[in-house]
This record gives C-alpha cells, sequence and structure tokens, in this order.
C-alpha cells in the first residue's frame, strides 16, 4: 500500500483506515481480510508520519530530551511485533537480533528532570524501513494463513495481532506529539498532515451548565466484541453527585486570562510538583504558544501559524490543575478537573454512539476531519456541550488503577502495571489523532502529570475529591516474597506455613477465653487472618512498617498487588484479594495492624489470651529482652506460641544474645529449645512436645528456599 493509496482512502473513506475491528462477527475469511486491511493500513499510516522529517539528521534530533528520538519509535512499533509473536510462539523468527533489543523498549518520563542522557548506536532510517518491509511481509502472511475462529478472545492468537496494530495506533498519536517537538527546519509539509483546520477565529465564552447525578458502571468483560488493553477489563462503579461542566473545553483565549493575570508565576495556583515543574521548566505559557513580540503564535505538528485563539489551548496536566485552582480563587467556587467516573456519567448522558459503530464521527477524533484541533464550538452533543470526545485529551483528577478483576495480559505484562502509582492521571476523551482504540468509549489511558499530549482541559464545579485510595504494586523483593509466601500458591505440597501453623496450636486453646491475641512478627499478615477468627481481636505487630502496609492495604481495600521475580529481571504481576480466602471479609475489621519493636514493646500490647510468634525469635536483636517482657502481657493460662527454624545470624542477633545453637560453658550443645524452657521458666511451662512445621519460599520461578520450623507452646502458670 502506497502512500497516494493512503491518501485517497483519507478523503474518501476515512473510517475504513481508522475503525478497530468488530471481533465475534461475520465469517472468518471476511474477518481475516478486515484485519488484514487494518494492519496495512496502520503500518502505512504509520510510516507516513515519519515522511514529514526533512532529512536523515531529523530522525536522531532529541525532539524532547525524555524520549528517545525518532528513529527508535520508526522501528520499535515493528519489533513489537516479532518480538510478541516469538514470546507467544506464533513465529519462530528473528529478522534482526540487534535492532529486536535496541528497539525494544520506550522511555516513561520518570521526571521532567530525570533526563535521558543514555548513549545508543540508533540504526539508519534505510536499516529501519527495511527491517519493517519484512515485518509487514511475516505479519501478512501470518494474517493471511493463521487458521482461527470467531469470536477473537482475549487469549486467542490473533488477539496479538490486534494488539501489534493497536500498539502502532498508540505511538501514531504520540510519534505526531515528537514530531510537533521538533525545530521547524527539521520538518516539511506533507500531503495529508498538512491539511489542518484553518476555522481561526474568536472564541466562544465559557459556562457552566447543570448535570445532574446518577449511578455509573464502567468497565468491560472478556466478552466485549473489541479489542481492548488490560486495563480496560474490570468493573467499576460510582455514584455520581450533581455537578456543572464547561460547555466548551478551556480555549487558547480562555486561557490567555490565566496567562495575563501571571498565572504561572503565582505560587498559590500550584500544588507542590506543579511549582517544582514550572520553576524548573521555567514556564511562562503552554508549550506550543510561540512568543511573538508581545503577541503569540501557535506551534501547529508541522508549522507556525497565526494563534488560533478558539482551538482548544494543549496542556498538561499540572497546568490544568493550576487553571482550576486560580479560577476557583477568583469566583469563589470550587472548580476542578472531573473523575473518570464523572467523565463517563457526562458522555453517557450526551453521546449515544461509539466508534467503530458511527456512521461519521460526532466530535475531531478518529481522523475524521483535518489533521489538527478545531474551534471549541464547532462540534455539539446533547445538553447543549462541545467535544465531548475528540478534539483534545480531557485531563481528569483519577490517577489510573486497575479495575476490579484486572489481570495483565501474559504476552504484554507490563502494559499498564507500571502506571498503577499515583503519578500517571488518566485523560479521557480521545484526540482528534486517536485513531482505533484510542478513539473507543472504554479505552483508558493515562500518562505522568507533567506530559505533553494533545490533551486539554474541561473543568467542572462540584464537591471536592477525596485522594484515592492507590493499591499499587509492591515492588520490595523481600516484601513481594513474603505477600506470596502468605498468600501465594503452595508448593511443593507443603502447606501454606502460617495456616499450618495456627491450625495446629488451635487443638491447645480448646478450654480457653479467645478474646485478645497478639502476633508479633506477623509480616504481611496471614496468620492474623486466621487468628482473627478465633478471637475476637488480634493485634498484629511487626518491627518493619512497610511489611505491615502490605496486610493493610488488603485489609482497607480488599485487595494487595505484587512483583514476583521470574527470572532475571522477568516479574509477573499478581494481586491476592480478600474474598481469595474463606471467612476473612467477616473478620478483617478485628484486627489492628501496627508497627513496633518486640523487644521494646509499649505497654497497651498487654492482656492477651495467646500470643504468636512466628519465626520471630532468632531476628531479634536480644530475644531474652523479648521473653522477659512478653511474660508479663499473657493471661494466666494463656499461650506464647514460638516457631523458628533456629537459623540464628551475627547480622540480625549478636551472637553473645543468641539463646541457642551453641556450645555451654560445659562443653555440651546448648539448643534454642533449652534456652526457651530456663527464660521461661517458672512463669511457663511447655504444652507436649514441640512440633516440625515446614515451609517453602518462592525466591523466583526456579528457586524455592525449604526450611523447617520448630513449633513450642508455653502455657502460664502463674
Amino acid at each position: 500500500m502506497n502512500v497516494s493509496t493512503l491518501q485517497t482512502g483519507f478523503s474518501n473513506s476515512a473510517s475504513v483506515v481508522t475503525k478497530t475491528p468488530t471481533l465475534n462477527e461475520g465469517t472468518v475469511e471476511s474477518k481475516r481480510e478486515e484485519i488484514l486491511a487494518y494492519f496495512h493500513q496502520t503500518f502505512s499510516l504509520y510510516e507516513s508520519m515519519f515522511e514529514c522529517l526533512v532529512d536523515d539528521d531529523a530522525y536522531y534530533a532529541r525532539a524532547n530530551m525524555l524520549r528517545h528520538p525518532l528513529i527508535f519509535y520508526y522501528g520499535h512499533t515493528a519489533v513489537f511485533y516479532i518480538n510478541k509473536l516469538n514470546v507467544a510462539k506464533l513465529i519462530n523468527e528473528r529478522i534482526d537480533p540487534h535492532l529486536e533489543s535496541t528497539l525494544a523498549i520506550g522511555v516513561d518520563e520518570m521526571s521532567w528532570d530525570d533526563l535521558n542522557e543514555a548513549h545508543y548506536d540508533w540504526p539508519t532510517p534505510a536499516k529501519v524501513k527495511a527491517y519493517r518491509d519484512k515485518t509487514r511481509e511475516i505479519v501478512d502472511n501470518f494474517i493471511k494463513t493463521y487458521d482461527f475462529t470467531l469470536p477473537i478472545t482475549f487469549d486467542d492468537p490473533m488477539w496479538v495481532i490486534m494488539m501489534g496494530i493497536e500498539h502502532e495506533r498508540i505511538h501514531l498519536e504520540t510519534s505526531a506529539v515528537l514530531v510537533r517537538e521538533l525545530p521547524l527546519d527539521k520538518v516539511k509539509p506533507h500531503d495529508v498532515w498538512s491539511n489542518i483546520c484553518t476555522d481561526v477565529g474568536t472564541a466562544p465564552t465559557n459556562e457552566l451548565i447543570e448535570v445532574n447525578g446518577g449511578a455509573i458502571e464502567y468497565g468491560k468483560d472478556k466478552s466485549n466484541p473489541l479489542y481492548g488493553w488490560d486495563n480496560e477489563f474490570g468493573h467499576a462503579e460510582a455514584k455520581i453527585k450533581p455537578f456543572k461542566a464547561s460547555k466548551f473545553i478551556v480555549s487558547n483565549a480562555e486561557f490567555l486570562e490565566f496567562v495575563q493575570a501571571e498565572g504561572y508565576l503565582t505560587r498559590s495556583n500550584w500544588d507542590d510538583e506543579g511549582w517544582h515543574w514550572v520553576q524548573y521548566a521555567k514556564a511562562e505559557h503552554p508549550v506550543y504558544w510561540v512568543k511573538d513580540g508581545a503577541d503569540y503564535k501557535y506551534r501547529s505538528m508541522l508549522e507556525v501559524i497565526d494563534m488560533p485563539w478558539n482551538w482548544p489551548a494543549d496542556l498538561n496536566y499540572l497546568e490544568a490543575k493550576a487553571f482550576c485552582n486560580w479560577k476557583s480563587a477568583k469566583t469563589g467556587k470550587n472548580i476542578r478537573m472531573p473523575t473518570e467516573a464523572e467523565w463517563y456519567h457526562l458522555r453517557n448522558l450526551t453521546t449515544d454512539t461509539d466508534q467503530p459503530y458511527w456512521v461519521k464521527a460526532p466530535g475531531n477524533i478518529n481522523l475524521e476531519y483535518e489533521m489538527s484541533p478545531c474551534p471549541v464550538d464547532r462540534h455539539e452533543f446533547k445538553g447543549g456541550f462541545f467535544d465531548i470526545i475528540g478534539n483534545v485529551w480531557q485531563w481528569t483528577e483519577t490517577p489510573i488503577d486497575g479495575l476490579e478483576g484486572y489481570n495483565v495480559h501474559p504476552i504484554y505484562d507490563d502494559f499498564s502495571s507500571p502506571t498503577f502509582d499515583g503519578k500517571h492521571n488518566v485523560f479521557k476523551g480521545g484526540c482528534w489523532i486517536s485513531t482505533g482504540n484510542y478513539s473507543i468509549k472504554d479505552s483508558r489511558y493515562a500518562f505522568r502529570r507533567h506530559f505533553f499530549q494533545y490533551s486539554g482541559l474541561r473543568y467542572i464545579e462540584g464537591e471536592e475529591v477525596e485522594n484515592p485510595v492507590m493499591n499499587i504494586y509492591e515492588t520490595d523483593e523481600q516484601i513481594s516474597q513474603y505477600i506470596e509466601f502468605h498468600y501465594g500458591e503452595e508448593h511443593y505440597g507443603v502447606k501454606n506455613f502460617p495456616v499450618a501453623c495456627i491450625e495446629a496450636l488451635m487443638p491447645h486453646t480448646k478450654g480457653m477465653t479467645t478474646e485478645r491475641a497478639l502476633d508479633l512478627g506477623c509480616a504481611t499478615g496471614r496468620s492474623s487472618f486466621e487468628l482473627a477468627k478465633a478471637f475476637d481481636h488480634v493485634d498484629a505487630v511487626d518491627f518493619s512498617a512497610r511489611f505491615v502496609e502490605a496486610p493493610s492495604t488488603l485489609q482497607t481495600t480488599g485487595s494487595q498487588r505484587y512483583v514476583i521475580k521470574t527470572q532475571g529481571d522477568l516479574v509477573d504481576f499478581k494481586e491476592v484479594k480478600l474474598t481469595d480466602f474463606d471467612g476473612y471479609e467477616d473478620i478483617k475489621d478485628n484486627i489492628s495492624f501496627m508497627q513496633g519493636d518486640a523487644c521494646n514493646l509499649t505497654d497497651k500490647y498487654t492482656d492477651y489470651d495467646l500470643v504468636f510468634a512466628g519465626n520471630l525469635i532468632d531476628r531479634l536483636y536480644k530475644p531474652t529482652d523479648f521473653l522477659d517482657s512478653i511474660k508479663g502481657r499473657i493471661r494466666k493460662g494463656g499461650l506464647l506460641v514460638i516457631t523458628s527454624p533456629y537459623t540464628w545470624m551475627e547480622d540480625f542477633t549478636p551472637k553473645e544474645n543468641w539463646l541457642g545453637g551453641y556450645k555451654a560453658q560445659t562443653g555440651e550443645s546448648y539448643t534454642t529449645l533449652e534456652g526457651l524452657a530456663d527464660n521461661l521458666a517458672p512463669e511457663f511451662e511447655l504444652v507436649g512436645d514441640p512440633q516440625d512445621i515446614p515451609f517453602v519460599i518462592r525466591e523466583t520461578a526456579r528457586k524455592f528456599q525449604h526450611s523447617v520450623a520448630e513449633m513450642s507452646i508455653w502455657r502460664k502458670l502463674k
């Protein structure tokens, strides 16, 4: 497919070029042809973006010091196909292993001042073009010959092809931003991309329109007929209170008021993150405004034009937030961005169609109009609102997170999960160059708050939004190992250790009072939940606040995510939920998770029927202090339960403080059990014989630590 064919497609049948296929209807052969056309049209459309570069040197110009040069993105989308098809074992061939490594991983803007100064041996554009041509042949042949059935679902091989196509459409948009950031002498006009809007004039006066409240549900299940990224699947619901929303997206003219009011220079307009950014960037106006004496011009993708005051202002989240803060102070109203749920609610009230089902896009989206933004008062929706979808993305107050039921796709397991960090905010609605999956209702994309895209602002007047409770993936290796140890799969036939311990001690509690228990060294808390099934209240304490944070998150949010190593730098993204464990939701509020030092507990930890110290004693800096202290914290007739593999190490416990595991002055071996008996006498007696309880800790997919703890149970006599 050549460029002239592509251009004809734009002028006559753009929807054919840009609409994502439905994956559940028609015949296999008709669907094969549709996906084949979608692939080639996407591949050619993407290559046409790079035809805007004036010469080979432009491929290496750093449009943005936080991103790779465009040569990377030129090859990246082709490399993605070959890498993912190999990972999925759908092909067994490589084109150029070096390129498939060099061009595989992009750059997430970790911080605006975290410059990517790495040196790369970039290939020539000709070499990348040759690679792309070979990739086109391989994928073309795969689509033509692979035997598949309908519907195409999340786990089907043809889904990987759709993944590659939609991935390239993402980079079509992000590459357009990078081209826009190049110096003008690095770009040239193009028959497709120079066709920008010429409707430039006076901006309309914005106003707030009432929006009724209601219930909202969003997220899709695996039966949805459209391709989706992993973060789209699942379920969320919210009750929306009435609010007012701006009739228009904020125009350049409306944002000029903020600039003229010295909005970029006024500290009170900005939160801490925004103020740090604006000082670092030395920003005085939107990044795509070009100062022209006392006036401003506008940088479009390929040229500088007279300022289109009636077009949307291109803003990052930090600027949008500062504008809302300024407008709140100016009007005395609570002005902010909508939440993701509020945006869905507004869309549902004003829009009853979705791509690929519309005949003509209701807004400036999907490349169905000019190759640029357009006036904010051109595309009207129900209720008197404009640009509910399209023109520019609309920032929300919502940091992205997985929906209930979220699962990563095994072929692209790091697409979404790394962004669930509280630092990436959702924007909605798409922009003029959003095509394919980018332009459907259910798409969920998020960028760092200082990130520039074709993104702007629709503000609302509504109640304050509470800071969301983020369920961030735990990446600390030791903590993740313990989450897996406590809540993950059992290995080699060895029963879950915390569960086995509590089951083994429970027969000894018969006839006892079971009001209060203390779980010392609770780590990630599984034993605490098990104890709470039998005791009215459990205090769970660990020396590490980081360990305690994991079960606290599970208790308060119902789930905890974590990253577990498989091999080398490869990881699995996992999640545990309270609902995975019988009865935990009923007893979760009976547990208090707290940080504390077992050797120096505060006085409030007292009057317990049972104290469980699981694999703790040989990790204390002075275990005799712990034993002396714990004696007075247990009721008469209560139990002290100690488990340990007795792996004494001077890294944790000075040798002179070991309870056992050494030769006594008599020359005889002195065991930890003997040390426990001597230190607990005469207040405690050993109940029955100690019991061995094995446990397995997973370190990687192929490395496990197999140990055996000894459990001893001690009853308080007086």
